[in-house]
């Protein structure tokens, strides 16, 4: 069973930066798109980011040219590096990884709280 463990995440000011980490188990990580998710008080989950096993990446309209993702195949660690972090950046963030394009594996985290906030 895949396991992901999130963290990074914590309280920012508006126009800062934070970088997420996505930990997973196993050694099947490689093989797998890595996709961000978060889920905004009151609202549905939302895809953020992807990044498939060759490094292909994509975004969210809402974050592009903001948020950067990324991946360490030998450490099976994902990441998203998050700039310009606006209030509206605020939520739980969770990893997840996939195959073709939107299907998944393994389990939902508990994920990592983000908020931006003055």
């Amino acid at each position: 069973q895949v396991q992901l463990v999130e963290s990074g995440g914590g309280l920012v000011q508006p126009g800062g930066s934070l970088r997420l980490s996505c930990a997973a188990s196993g050694n099947i990580f490689s093989l797998y798109t890595m996709r961000w998710y978060r889920q905004a008080p009151g609202k549905q989950r939302e895809l953020v980011a992807g990044i498939t096993s060759g490094g292909l990446t994509n975004y969210a309209d809402s974050v592009k040219g903001r948020f950067t993702i990324s991946r360490d195949n030998a450490k099976n660690t994902g990441y998203l590096q998050m700039n310009s972090l606006k209030s509206e950046d605020t939520g739980v963030y969770y990893c997840r990884l996939g195959y073709g394009t939107y299907s998944t594996v393994g389990d939902w985290g508990q994920g990592t709280q983000v908020t931006v906030s003055s």
